[in-house]
């Protein structure tokens, strides 16, 4: 039962994280031709970089997922995941 309520917890706080906002947002294309997602956090940005490690994950990749891990648990800025996510969107020929 202990086990139960410690599952029901934790989701119960990870639904309730604030975000860590983009400003401004970064524009990537989808998976759709001619439609771009506007990346504003950098939980999405995360999202669409293990979205990408097949299709050209290089440098930039790795630093922007690494950034990106480490702003979620607050050991980098927003700022920092931003400009790595849009090398990163760059290199894999997603930025828009």
């Amino acid at each position: 039962m202990r086990r139960v309520a410690e599952r029901i917890h934790n989701a119960d706080v990870l639904e309730f994280m604030p975000l860590h906002w983009f400003s401004p947002p970064v524009y990537v294309a989808t998976s759709n031709p001619g439609e771009r997602y506007a990346v504003s956090n950098v939980e999405r940005a995360a999202e669409y970089l293990l979205s990408w490690r097949h299709s050209g994950a290089g440098e930039s990749w790795r630093e922007a997922v690494a950034v990106c891990m480490a702003a979620l648990k607050g050991g980098a800025s927003v700022a920092d995941a931003r400009s790595t996510f849009e090398a990163a969107a760059r290199e894999c020929g997603r930025l828009v």
